[in-house]
């Protein structure tokens, strides 16, 4: 999927709340002021504006000035012999069919893969040296001039609507907050673009830190949000270390003439296996024996029978900002229904007439679902008081972020 689509997806689903993003706007200085606002000093078109707010997220890239204002480190290294101009483009000459490689030591790198259902292609290319023997900086000319030397074909790209520079770039802040000023993505974080993870961590990063904002928004205690670096700061590291070795895999197999961006697709790339075992938040009531997937895991998809016999998607029951209570087997019913009365109005529960083999469970079992999609907590099937106390926990405070 074309960056310029993931962006517009998100512009549509914040126009549905009511809310625009303002393009073309600076975010010039910033300073949190007392114990609960921060203010911000915004530069548009219009002029000056000063913003107000309760917390500021630096989602602003690998030179995030807020992070830079935050006196944040960034610790890491860069490659900058290993480099390639990426983008999306369109493309005259070729068919949309396949993912097209030129791969040469001499001529250079091309690489063009139609992105379905657009008339987009993402390209990655050596860039061509300019007159001083520099690499060319990101353009269509750039481009036009490494696909004219490397493929030697008909081949026109046009009409960019993304360009960057790909460096082996990996560096990392030693911590993702500063009172009430937070960091995610690239701001955070930054590694070889090898099978989007990048784009796929900054989400997690903002997905984790939304629900916990939104709780402690709506009256949970601040000190939730302390889990959020605990909870990614983690996941940033191994980020940085499986990309760094992805992207070295791709260059040995481009370089040999043997291979190209497929060489570092591997399973690990798709981040599922991804989770939050030894985070504060995670809590498992089944002790040893309780087998299959763990407080902490990401919450595994399957298609399941409910009680009625009824065909239930679970991804479709996760899907929305809510804690999702599941009953895998009918003796969980009772506690579904006391949690149900007794929890938060906009928990989901769900009571399957099936254990599906995604999560290996040996007895009914209570599994409660964060709103990010990982499991917060997993209980014997009668045990309606563990899943009361976890979610109050999160409302009154006592739970609190491990020491980092």
């Amino acid at each position: 999927m074309p960056q310029s689509r993931v962006e517009e997806i998100l512009r549509e689903r914040l126009a549905e709340y009511g809310v625009a993003v303002e393009l073309g706007t600076e975010l010039v200085e910033f300073e949190q002021t007392g114990a609960d606002r921060v203010t911000a000093a915004l530069a548009t078109a219009q002029g000056t504006e000063q913003v107000s707010a309760a917390y500021l997220v630096g989602c602003d890239g690998g030179r995030s000035p807020v992070r830079k204002r935050l006196g944040i480190s960034f610790e890491g290294f860069t490659e900058e012999e290993k480099q390639l101009i990426v983008g999306d483009v369109q493309v005259d000459g070729l068919a949309p069919d396949a993912w097209y490689q030129w791969l040469d030591p001499d001529l250079g790198v091309v690489m063009l893969c139609p992105l379905s259902g657009t008339r987009s292609w993402q390209i990655q290319a050596t860039p061509p040296s300019d007159a001083d023997g520099r690499p060319m900086e990101p353009s269509v000319e750039a481009l036009q001039r490494a696909v004219d030397r490397a493929t030697g074909m008909p081949i026109r790209v046009h009409d960019a609507t993304w360009l960057s520079t790909s460096r082996i770039n990996v560096r990392m802040a030693d911590r993702l907050r500063v009172g009430r000023v937070f960091l995610a993505g690239d701001a955070a974080h930054v590694h070889p673009v090898l099978g989007a993870l990048g784009a796929n961590t900054g989400v997690q990063d903002a997905y984790n830190l939304g629900w916990k904002l939104a709780l402690v928004l709506a009256g949970a205690a601040p000190e939730l949000l302390d889990t959020y670096q605990e909870e990614r700061l983690p996941v940033a590291r191994w980020t940085l270390d499986t990309s760094v070795a992805g992207a070295r895999a791709v260059f040995e197999e481009m370089t040999g003439g043997i291979g190209g961006a497929e060489a570092g697709l591997t399973q690990e790339t798709l981040q599922l296996g991804l989770e939050y075992r030894a985070s504060s938040l995670s809590r498992a009531m089944l002790g040893e024996t309780g087998g299959g997937v763990q407080a902490g895991d990401r919450a595994p998809d399957s298609v399941c029978l409910d009680m009625a016999g009824q065909l239930v998607r679970l991804s479709d029951v996760f899907r929305g900002p809510h804690f999702t209570l599941l009953g895998f087997g009918a003796g969980c019913g009772t506690a579904l229904r006391e949690v149900a009365a007794a929890g938060p109005d906009d928990l989901r529960t769900c009571l399957l007439g099936e254990r599906p083999a995604a999560y290996g469970l040996g007895a009914d079992t209570l599994v409660l679902v964060r709103p990010d999609g990982y499991i917060g907590l997993t209980a014997p099937s009668g045990d309606s008081a563990a899943v009361l106390g976890y979610l109050g926990s999160l409302l009154d405070g006592t739970v609190s972020a491990a020491t980092a």
